[in-house]
């Protein structure tokens, strides 16, 4: 379905990237991924991608670096002529009281997961236009619909994500790009364990018991959100059957923000 189209994917060497850029990568989308890790894991990522006969390209950009992202965008269209679904999905976490929130924690948040987001769609959205399609899929959370206690930094970026999305999607209302941004609850990422384990040293739970505890805080379904329903998300919105799903926040996370 997406063969002939260039996918990239930021924040995608783990984690819910990683299920975007595999799902894409099974339409026939060549994929740019972005992130860190070990050169062999990124090798491997690669070539899992590359077993759907698709082309694949790596950028190790810091998604913190507005310099570092054109150079991004720069490598993608050199290889691949275009880029044609743009997922921005960077992001970081650091939990605190605001009070003693350290700045440089939030000047890292705001600027990979939010500004990032602005940074790449400035720089992919003249062409798309130009060729009258494209689709923007901005990975926010059910954070950027509500609040969390301690994740002051986290929730403001993810609003701003939200808002950028509504913006964008009304500045290309008439034409055939189209801007959308997925809100999953919990998933198990990396990024999730760090908070599984914190509850389970604070508590002196086992991780059963601590995943438990954290889903029933805030997800009524008590299940993860995937990875794969997330990509499956992520295809439907480069079918035509999406050309109105315009400026659209679609939760993915069990009933949270049915509450």
């Amino acid at each position: 379905m997406l063969k002939g189209k260039t996918a990239l994917i930021t924040g995608s060497t783990s984690g819910i990237g990683l299920g975007i850029a595999r799902a894409l990568a099974a339409e026939g989308a060549n994929i740019v991924i972005n992130g860190f890790g070990a050169p062999a894991e990124i090798l491997r990522v690669e070539n899992e991608l590359k077993s759907h006969k698709v082309r694949t390209l790596y950028h190790g950009a810091d998604m913190s670096q507005p310099v570092a992202i054109e150079a991004m965008i720069g490598a993608a269209e050199s290889s691949f002529g275009q880029v044609d679904i743009l997922v921005n999905n960077a992001g970081i976490q650091h939990v605190a009281p605001i009070e003693s929130f350290p700045v440089d924690r939030w000047d890292a948040i705001i600027a990979i997961n939010l500004s990032s987001a602005f940074h790449t769609t400035r720089l992919v959205l003249p062409k798309m236009k130009q060729r009258n399609w494209g689709r923007i899929i901005n990975v926010a959370s059910v954070h950027g619909l509500v609040g969390s206690a301690e994740k002051s930094a986290y929730v403001a970026a993810k609003h701003g994500v939200v808002g950028l999305t509504k913006s964008v999607a009304l500045e290309t209302a008439q034409t055939g790009v189209t801007c959308n941004a997925i809100c999953p609850g919990w998933v198990l990422t990396p990024l999730v364990q760090q908070q599984v384990d914190a509850r389970a040293a604070r508590d002196k739970l086992n991780q059963d018991d601590a995943k438990k505890a954290l889903l029933e805080e805030k997800q009524p379904s008590l299940q993860f959100s995937t990875a794969e329903q997330l990509g499956a998300l992520a295809v439907f919105l480069c079918t035509p059957a999406a050309d109105q799903v315009r400026g659209v926040t679609w939760n993915v996370d069990g009933g949270w923000y049915a509450q």
